[in-house]
């Protein structure tokens, strides 16, 4: 598979997939899936350098499974499940940075989320994984580290709201076409991550490591750029 920056035309991001994670954030549990988009300048791919924290942000690390599609799906039915696992070109591991105190003002004030979720740097994501590795992508672990410390550790057997499901609310809404990512959620455990951190990422079938999927990456103050200002 080619580069997944490059190939990415838009990443959709489906949010509160996981029960726990609603919870440590005072979520309301959502009836249907809902999603945002990221931009595809925030990739970060690996060996790119450091994830960037701008002035003024509460940083925080949400790990993920992401889909890489292969094939343009629109109006998928949501039992069509054969169609949409066939549209499903590979995996790859993703963080959704996320500057939480930005998103909290906005949820307050009923604005979007687009600025505390789209900054440079704010998707680190691994490389390309095969989709032969993940069999089952319900039966996958993923973990992520801060300084070497376990944050987040949990099956993808606890998402809310399964593939088909996913892609199906999306493809009626939007067209998603080859080398468009989808996240499909965080389990809980998130945190806030500064400047001298180093975040480490991976995930496991079967208990065995895919070493495709593994993320590790510093954190760095950002300098000049973005002003915090209340909206």
């Amino acid at each position: 598979m080619a580069s997944i920056k490059s190939n990415a035309r838009k990443v959709v991001c489906i949010g509160r997939n996981y029960a726990d994670h609603i919870k440590e954030l005072n979520s309301a549990r959502p009836k249907q899936p809902f999603f945002f988009l990221k931009p595809q300048t925030s990739i970060l791919p690996p060996n790119s350098g450091p994830v960037l924290r701008p002035l003024g942000v509460t940083l925080h690390y949400e790990v993920e499974l992401a889909l890489i599609i292969g094939k343009e799906l629109r109006d998928l039915e949501v039992g069509d499940e054969s169609r949409a696992m066939d549209a499903i070109e590979g995996y790859a591991l993703s963080i959704d940075m996320t500057a939480r105190n930005l998103q909290d003002e906005a949820k307050k004030k009923g604005l979007p989320w687009s600025i505390a979720k789209g900054f440079d740097t704010f998707l680190p994501i691994s490389n390309a994984i095969p989709k032969s590795a993940i069999p089952d992508p319900y039966n996958a672990h993923l973990y992520l580290s801060i300084n070497n410390v376990i944050r987040q550790s949990d099956s993808t057997e606890l998402m809310l709201f399964r593939i088909p499901r996913m892609l199906s609310d999306i493809s009626k809404v939007m067209t998603l076409e080859p080398g468009d990512l989808v996240l499909t959620g965080t389990p809980k455990g998130v945190g806030e991550v500064k400047a001298g951190d180093v975040i480490k990422a991976g995930i496991k079938v079967g208990g065995e490591e895919i070493d495709e999927g593994r993320i590790e990456v510093s954190v760095s103050d950002r300098e000049g750029g973005f002003e915090l200002k209340e909206t």
